[in-house]
């Protein structure tokens, strides 16, 4: 790994962490329990595209750990990785076909992080019941996936424009 990916995986997964924390301390703006915006996924989003795979596997893998340690519990850590997991290999898989951008793919990870969530929670508590709920986070994972493409688009495209005014100088 070059001494410029090392130090900016460092910085992405330090925004990552940051960018966690600061959801934490963002009350529900909904009714139902557990939707949250996923503002982390918006540094995960940029480093699939703007590095690869590995990396976003390794910034998602560490937040997701530290997230845990940090802000959460146990529980916590198996409803992130699972729900991380599945929406990073999701992602990658529509990236790589060329045939959605940003958003729709940041959309399908949003939903795919949701299901891998109630799937995780199925299985701890023992009941399917808990895919009823799956409708309504369909729902939120369509709308903050909208929202976290958008800006996710956004930042790819301006430093990408910043990086190409570096005249490709490591």
């Amino acid at each position: 790994m070059k001494t410029r990916e090392i130090a900016e995986t460092g910085l992405l997964i330090t925004l990552a962490m940051v960018l966690s924390y600061v959801e934490s301390l963002i009350p529900a703006f909904v009714a139902i329990p557990g939707i949250k915006v996923g503002l982390a996924n918006i540094v995960v989003v940029y480093a699939l595209y703007r590095l690869d795979f590995k990396h976003a596997f390794l910034i998602s893998l560490l937040r997701v750990l530290l997230s845990a340690l940090l802000f959460g519990t146990v529980l916590t850590l198996a409803y992130s990785a699972a729900g991380a997991f599945l929406s990073l290999v999701g992602m990658s898989i529509l990236k790589r076909t060329g045939l959605f951008g940003t958003t729709a793919v940041s959309v399908s990870g949003a939903v795919l992080h949701n299901l891998g969530q109630i799937a995780v929670a199925a299985a701890l508590l023992g009941t399917g019941a808990l895919f009823y709920y799956l409708p309504f986070l369909i729902i939120s994972g369509v709308v903050t996936g909208v929202v976290i493409g958008l800006v996710s688009a956004m930042l790819i495209r301006r430093v990408g424009k910043g990086r190409e005014d570096c005249n490709g100088s490591d």
